[in-house]
């Protein structure tokens, strides 16, 4: 009896519509597999990460060197002390106005810079002396 279920089981050959729909059905469970968990990704989604990392590395470094020309500022204290008392939204402005997130060689600022600027100062506990300023440059 047993010889016989194996004579079935080895004498089967699927019809060309069977193998045609069996490709198809592995291929797209592949690429569901692949797009959600495998970490693949699209041409387009993969260009609109690579813009997204270097808007962001853009504002971080512009943001450092607000943050340096804003340390080194005679009147730095009472600047540091002006921006803490203002609202979260009206810091990005007062960085901006300040001219301390403009660099130069650029005509227009980057974006997010003086947001990210500004929340950097706003968590110093305490400024950095002058002397420390100028031998990290």
């Amino acid at each position: 009896m047993s010889e016989a279920k194996s004579d079935g089981w080895s004498a089967y050959q699927p019809s060309k519509t069977m193998w045609f729909w069996s490709i198809v059905g592995a291929s797209i469970l592949t690429m569901i597999v692949g797009f959600t968990w495998g970490g693949w990704t699209t041409a387009g989604r993969a260009e609109m990460l690579r813009e997204q990392a270097v808007r962001v590395a853009r504002a971080e470094l512009i943001s450092d060197i607000c943050v340096h020309n804003f340390i080194s500022a005679v009147n730095a204290a009472d600047n540091l002390k002006e921006l803490k008392s203002k609202s979260s939204w009206e810091r990005d402005d007062f960085i901006k106005n300040g001219g301390w997130a403009m660099v130069d060689g650029l005509a227009t600022p980057v974006p997010d810079a003086a947001d990210t600027c500004a929340g950097a100062l706003v968590d110093l506990k305490e400024l950095p002396s002058v002397a420390d300023v100028q031998t990290s440059s």
